[in-house]
Parts: C-alpha cells; sequence; structure tokens
C-alpha cells in the first residue's frame, strides 16, 4: 500500500471536491455564530436534528467576502443583515473551496432572505397555533385592568433609548398623574432575548402584589430582530402573568406573537405611556361624572326636601289659624255661657248656705233649750257625765229663760 504526504491527500480532496463542485449550491442551514474582521463576515453553520433540543448533526464553516457582502448588499438591501444572524435559517448559495491548509470552507454567494422570512413566518404560525390549544391566545388579555394604573413593571433594556422616552413622557404628562416605574433590565434582541425576559416575567410574578400592571418595551430595531417576541416558551410564560401585560415593541407594520397574547398591544414605548395617561384619565373623569351626579342628585334630592319644609310649614300655619279659630269660638262660647253659669252656681251656693244656715238654727244650743232641755256647765265647760262632777262643784244649769247656779252635795249615784 502506497504512502502519501498530507500535502498530497489534501491536494487531492482539493482536486475532487474541485471536481465535483464546479458551480454554487442551494443549502440550508442555521447560523450558529457571527463573526467580522476586515468587513469579511465569518458564519459557523450547523443542522440540527428533526425536534427542537436534537443534537447538531453537521456544522461546517462558511465566509462572506467583503466584496461579495457589498454586492448582495445592493441586490437584498439592509434585510442582509437581518438574514445573516444568529439564530437565523437560511438558505444560501456556496461555492465549495478547499485549501491545504485551512481546510473546507464554503463561500456565500448569494442568499434567499425570503425563505428566512418564510421560515420565521412558519414558527410563527406554529407558535400561535400552540398557545390557541393551550388555551392561553386570550388568557391575558381576559384578566381586568385596574381602575388606576400606576405602579408599573417594565421589562426592557435599561440603556434603550424607548425606556428613557416612556419615562419621560410620564413624567411630563399634562395632568400631573404619577407613576412607580420599576426596571426589570433585560435584553431586547441578540441570542439571550428570550431567557432574560422569561427570567423578569418570572420574578415580576412573584411580586404581582406590588404592580398594576406589566410593559415590555423596546424602541425600534431591525425586522427579523422581532423574532425573538415570537418564541413559544416567552409567549406562555407572558400568558400566563397574573398582570395584564402591555407590549410596546416599536414596529408600527409588524405584529409579533407576544403583542397577540398581551393584555393590550401598542406600537411604541410612547404609545404605552399614552394609554396609561389615557386609562388614568378616563378613571378621573368618571369620577367627576359621578360626582357631578351626586351633585345634581343631591339637589334635587335637597329641592324635593325644601317643598315637602313648605308644604308643612303652610299646612302648620294654616292648622295652627284653625286651631285658633277653634279656641276663640270656645272661648267665646264660653264667655256667651258664663253669666248663666255663675248665675246657677251663685244659686246653688245660696240654697246650700241656706240650708246650712236652717241646719245651724235647728242644731243651735238655744234652740235645744227651748225644747225643753237644760245645759249643765262646769267651770264654763259642759258636763256630759254625772260621774264627772264631785261634790263642792259649783255647777251652772241653762234653762230656756235663765241660768240656776248649784253646788254638787254628794256623789252621782249610779242607775
Amino acid at each position: 500500500m502506497p504512502t502519501y504526504s498530507l500535502l498530497d491527500l489534501q491536494a487531492y480532496i482539493r482536486r475532487v471536491l474541485a471536481l465535483n463542485f464546479q458551480e454554487g449550491l442551494w443549502i440550508t442551514a442555521e447560523i450558529a455564530q457571527v463573526g467580522r474582521s476586515r468587513g469579511h463576515l465569518f458564519l459557523d453553520l450547523v443542522q440540527k436534528g428533526p425536534d427542537a433540543h436534537s443534537d447538531i448533526v453537521a456544522q461546517a464553516q462558511a465566509v462572506v467576502w467583503q466584496r461579495d457582502y457589498q454586492r448582495l448588499r445592493l441586490s437584498i438591501g439592509f434585510a442582509l443583515d437581518e438574514v445573516l444572524h444568529e439564530g437565523r435559517e437560511v438558505r444560501l448559495c456556496v461555492r465549495v473551496d478547499y485549501h491545504e491548509r485551512y481546510g473546507l470552507k464554503l463561500v456565500v454567494t448569494d442568499a434567499d432572505a425570503a425563505y428566512t422570512f418564510g421560515r420565521l413566518e412558519l414558527q410563527r404560525r406554529q407558535t400561535i397555533d400552540t398557545l390557541r390549544q393551550l388555551g392561553l391566545l386570550e388568557r391575558n388579555r381576559a384578566l381586568p385592568l385596574p381602575a388606576v394604573l400606576q405602579r408599573i413593571a417594565v421589562v426592557t433594556s435599561e440603556g434603550a433609548a424607548g425606556f428613557q422616552d416612556f419615562r419621560e413622557h410620564l413624567a411630563q404628562n399634562p395632568f400631573g398623574y404619577a407613576f412607580d416605574c420599576r426596571l426589570f433590565a433585560a435584553a431586547v434582541q441578540g441570542k439571550s432575548l428570550e431567557a432574560e425576559i422569561i427570567g423578569a416575567l418570572e420574578t415580576v410574578a412573584a411580586q404581582r402584589d406590588r404592580f398594576d400592571g406589566v410593559a415590555v418595551l423596546r424602541g425600534g430595531g431591525a425586522r427579523l430582530d422581532l423574532a425573538g417576541f415570537d418564541a413559544l416558551e416567552l409567549c406562555k410564560t407572558a400568558a400566563a402573568l397574573p398582570l395584564p401585560l402591555l407590549t410596546g415593541i416599536g414596529h408600527d407594520t409588524d405584529e409579533t406573537v407576544l403583542d397577540l397574547v398581551a393584555h393590550t398591544a401598542l406600537k411604541t414605548p410612547t404609545a404605552v405611556a399614552d394609554f396609561l395617561i389615557q386609562h388614568n384619565l378616563f378613571f378621573e373623569n368618571n369620577l367627576a361624572r359621578l360626582a357631578e351626579h351626586f351633585r345634581a342628585a343631591a339637589d334635587q334630592h335637597l329641592k324635593i326636601k325644601n317643598l315637602e319644609m313648605a308644604n308643612l310649614e303652610a299646612a302648620l300655619h294654616w292648622g295652627a289659624q284653625g286651631r285658633m279659630r277653634s279656641a276663640h269660638q270656645q272661648v267665646d262660647a264660653l264667655a256667651a255661657g258664663l253669666p248663666a253659669l255663675i248665675r246657677q252656681r251663685l244659686h246653688r251656693a245660696a240654697d246650700y248656705l241656706h240650708r246650712a244656715d236652717t241646719l245651724c238654727q235647728a242644731l243651735h244650743p238655744q234652740a235645744v233649750l227651748r225644747r225643753g232641755f237644760s245645759l249643765t256647765l262646769r267651770d264654763g265647760k259642759v258636763l256630759t257625765h254625772a260621774a264627772a262632777a264631785t261634790p263642792g262643784d259649783v255647777l251652772e244649769t241653762r234653762l230656756q229663760d235663765g241660768v240656776l247656779v248649784s253646788r254638787v252635795e254628794q256623789p252621782a249615784k249610779t242607775p
């Protein structure tokens, strides 16, 4: 068996590949990593198994030379940077290049942006269907909004311009409403977007009693950067939040799956701020309308009571006058009948005095003496019992026509 040098083997492999891959060919793969150097792009391409969590079954390195990159930018536009991004599934036209020292490398000569966007849309639709089957698509939207939204948990990047606009918009609201916004910092683009936002939302959910709602903000960016907000696990976490979720991801035309599961989806962070201000203004207007309603009801009630009081006052006035007339009539009647009553009373009194005088005359001692009786006195006092007189007592006996004086000689005898 002949022995070959390493260089001979590598040269042989290069010739074989050059003969069999004389023209470019289209491949599909996932970009695992992107590096830039001197205007060139260096890509690590991988292919995974059929499942989402399958291991890598193929891997290769690819390069987009600066001249090809500039040419593709002219034909595809700024979408090229969105396509050649970590985590994207891509369809690339590559030329197989093999170097004796540097090994196999795929030189990218063209890219199919429509394929990448199509794959992302397919994944997006699959995510929506899964959420609908799990009953999560409308779950957060069914939560009631508090009457006042003031304590807001904000999930965004700390240095994001959209977050600064959001805070300034709230602070400068013309109604003087106060808002308490607490930042839960998380990446809003790149590979760590999903994990960091999920962690932030889980932290907020554990402190649900401290907030009225949650806002996920992002101040604009590339279209394909929104794909991170279509991730299934992120949307499941957001849908299961115990607080209403507001989104302001910064795109006027694109709608992410996170927007679909949110309670209220708005276009920009400042739109979220406007929504909070208008929501609280609506509450204040309702209070003002209720206050006006209560004031009108109170005025109406007072008018009714005043009418009732006036009616009672009139009834009391006319009732008092009726009572006075009745009293005057009674007094007049009494005054008219008083002389006759007095005469009747005087006649009765005169009759009574006459009968009393007759009785007194009949009972007077002098009248008794005239009927043949006598009255015996001792020391000016009437003597009623014979035993009360003792020998020697001087007694006066009064008769009809005079007085007899006698002395007691002996004690009275018992009959």
